[in-house]
């Protein structure tokens, strides 16, 4: 016991040496003891309570690839965590509504093409004219329309083939990507428009293409142009994750830079008493 008191003296000496203008000890053993006891132990329990305020780079970089602005949130930047949120919600927003616009003009010109476009009345002034565009084919050796009338897709194909030059493309089947896109990008599926005129007129190079023709090209451009702009919007979503990511672990490491951490020893008179307390500082650079 007495080794007890013999510490607190020695303790509250060392105090009183150190900071002799401010604590201002009573002259009672047991009194000053007890309050250098107290306030010693207030010290080393706040010291211990001091915790490391800085953040992972690592972390952060993860969350804002997963969730771009996560990582800026985290690092307490809010600024950031609002831009990043607002390119990503800008940039779905776009590529879906601009997506849902190319569906609907893709079913619009393809709706289109089949009231205005026929493979017979393509398939037939092709025959009529089969000797203008390649002499050495004889259209009975192929066998394109069947009994029911109806075209035979692949001896078309073959027909096709067989004229070669001005027929550059094949006809893709019916209802196809491709198909769609033929017949108004290639002037060989001219004749095949119903404002293409009479069907048996002959042929010649630089017949001008259709009203219909140029219409439904450009109605079929519009969709492409919509899908264009929804393929970019993914890219935007895209970049966006890898440089919010970046951005998140930069922003981070600059945080943990801004952190200053000090103590100190405070005191405030209470009546005749001096309290001594200990401080934790914070103090963060913008």
């Amino acid at each position: 016991m007495k080794k007890y008191f013999l510490f607190i003296l020695i303790f509250g000496t060392i105090v009183n040496a150190q900071q002799a203008e401010d604590f201002l000890l009573s002259g009672m053993l047991s009194y000053d003891s007890k309050i250098s006891f107290i306030e010693s132990e207030k010290i080393n329990f706040s010291s211990n309570q001091l915790s490391d305020n800085s953040k992972s780079p690592f972390l952060a970089s993860v969350l804002s690839f997963a969730v771009p602005g996560a990582g800026q949130f985290y690092a307490d930047n809010y600024w950031k965590t609002a831009a990043f949120i607002a390119i990503e919600a800008t940039a779905i927003t776009v590529g879906l509504m601009y997506d849902k616009k190319g569906d609907d003009q893709t079913s619009f010109f393809e709706n289109y093409a089949e009231q205005n476009w026929d493979v017979k009345q393509y398939a037939r002034w092709t025959i009529a004219n089969i000797a203008t565009l390649n002499g050495s084919v004889n259209p009975a050796d192929y066998n394109v329309f069947d009994n029911n009338g109806n075209v035979n897709w692949n001896e078309l194909n073959r027909m096709e083939t067989a004229i070669g030059g001005y027929y550059s493309h094949r006809l893709a089947p019916f209802r196809d990507q491709q198909y769609y896109e033929m017949i108004g990008k290639y002037p060989q599926f001219n004749p095949g428009w119903n404002d293409f005129g009479d069907e048996n007129k002959p042929f010649s190079y630089g017949d001008p293409l259709t009203e219909k023709f140029h219409y439904y090209a450009k109605e079929r451009g519009k969709a492409n142009d919509y899908y264009n702009i929804a393929s970019k919007a993914v890219l935007v979503i895209v970049v966006n994750h890898i440089i919010s990511a970046v951005d998140a672990a930069w922003t981070t490491s600059n945080y943990n830079k801004s952190l200053e951490l000090s103590t100190e020893l405070k005191k405030f008179e209470l009546g005749y008493n001096q309290i001594y307390y200990p401080q934790l500082n914070l103090r963060y650079s913008f």
